[in-house]
């Protein structure tokens, strides 16, 4: 399926394939805060691993970046088997502990996006964006299934491309370009 970037009609299979995109937060240290970190950069999604990070939040003394950090693995954990409410949770813990943990925006962003809140994505995607994320082609990835949620096909193509900039390796966003062709008018 091809998207005309001038013309707006959103492929609702094509956005439903696509999928969120998850920015977990390196803990260093070791334990199991660290464990968790690791669990969610390695793309697990079995709840042992979520369950790890209880255990580190519950058990261990970790400075307000580590926790916070910790909050938004166990977050990512829980948005890969899109329980979105209770990632969410998650991700607002960690927003309140550091409020200037972008990854913490732009994974609660991609909660709105599984339930379709697209508007409310936007808004804290964008936040996660202006305060800094060490994936920003995740952000703007997330920002255009958002965008395109929201029927702005143009400004979802461009992120898709910004994306691709930032990560010319990484597959997703070049995939979600194939279903685009671009016409002047």
């Amino acid at each position: 399926m091809f998207r005309t970037v001038a013309v707006a009609g959103l492929a609702a299979m094509g956005l439903a394939a696509a999928g969120s995109a998850q920015a977990a937060v390196t803990v260093i240290g070791g334990g199991l805060a660290q464990a968790c970190s690791q669990a969610a950069i390695g793309g697990e999604n079995d709840i042992k691993f979520q369950d790890l990070c209880t255990q580190a939040l519950e058990t261990e003394f970790m400075n307000a970046r580590d926790r916070a950090g910790t909050y938004v693995n166990r977050g990512v954990l829980k948005l890969r088997r899109q329980a979105y409410p209770d990632a969410r949770k998650d991700f607002d813990k960690a927003v309140r502990i550091k409020p200037d943990m972008g990854e913490a925006y732009v994974n609660r962003g991609a909660t709105f996006i599984g339930q379709r809140d697209y508007a409310a994505s936007l808004t804290d995607i964008n936040r996660g964006l202006e305060l800094g994320v060490d994936e920003p082609a995740k952000a703007y990835y997330n920002r255009a299934l958002a965008h395109e949620g929201m029927d702005d096909v143009k400004s979802a193509y461009y992120d898709y491309q910004k994306a691709v900039e930032i990560n010319p390796e990484w597959t997703a966003p070049r995939e979600q370009l194939t279903r685009f062709s671009v016409s002047r008018r």
